[in-house]
Order: C-alpha cells, then sequence, then structure tokens
C-alpha cells in the first residue's frame, strides 16, 4: 500500500484548500517569518508561478522562498551557486526552502600528488 502525505495532521488535498493565512498557522516561525515580511522578490517569484503554472520549468535564484501547497508537482531550476539544477516539488518538500534540495557545494575528489609536491615525488620518472 502507498505512503499516504500527511504534513501537521493534513493531507495534500486539505493544505491545498487552505488559504495562506492557515497555512502559514502550520509552517514553522522561521518559515513563517519570511512569508510574513514577503520579499520583493518572493512576490515576483509568486506572480511568475502564477503566470507561467505547468507549462515550464520556473527558473530561480530565490534559494529562501518557502515551498507552498499550491506548488507541488511544478518544476523548479533552482540556482546552486555555478548552475540551474531541476527539482520537481514533491508533497513532502511542503514548508521547506527551495535551496534545501540543491546543493552549492560538490563533493571535491582528489587526485595523487604531483610531481615535485613532497620529497619522494622527486625520483618518480616522468611520463
Amino acid at each position: 500500500m502507498a505512503r499516504k502525505f500527511i504534513f501537521r495532521g493534513k493531507s495534500l488535498e486539505e493544505l491545498q484548500a487552505l488559504s495562506t493565512e492557515e497555512f502559514l498557522k502550520l509552517i514553522d516561525s522561521r518559515a513563517r517569518r519570511y512569508v510574513n515580511r514577503m520579499p520583493v522578490d518572493y512576490k515576483r517569484l509568486l506572480d511568475k508561478v502564477r503566470k507561467v503554472g505547468e507549462k515550464k520549468e520556473i527558473r530561480t535564484t530565490i534559494r529562501e522562498a518557502v515551498i507552498i501547497p499550491q506548488w507541488v508537482g511544478l518544476k523548479f531550476k533552482i540556482h546552486g551557486g555555478k548552475e540551474f539544477k531541476l527539482v520537481t516539488i514533491q508533497p513532502d518538500m511542503v514548508g521547506r526552502r527551495l535551496g534545501d534540495f540543491v546543493h552549492t557545494t560538490g563533493r571535491v575528489l582528489h587526485s595523487g600528488p604531483g610531481v615535485g609536491a613532497t620529497r619522494g615525488s622527486k625520483f618518480l620518472p616522468l611520463k
């Protein structure tokens, strides 16, 4: 049986039916404060989401935007510092930030030391 999504005792359909003020009561205080202050760039993002809808991906650099229930199923291209990464909004992402799902730092894989990096590498034959 498939796992049913529940956020603070409410199903996804109930969350999508809530008004913004009712939804704000369910999220944590930090996210609630951000949405209440409503920065200009967050307003622009909300307008862009309404205008574009599900037609295509929405490109944004606003990593601190709080995910609302109406965005479930939408595709966002979120800036990770160097490139935009595609994220499809799932129900369990509601109430979190867009930037939580795109990492800004990659894993560094170092190779062996170069020639001259250590005393012992002086005696390695060059190619």
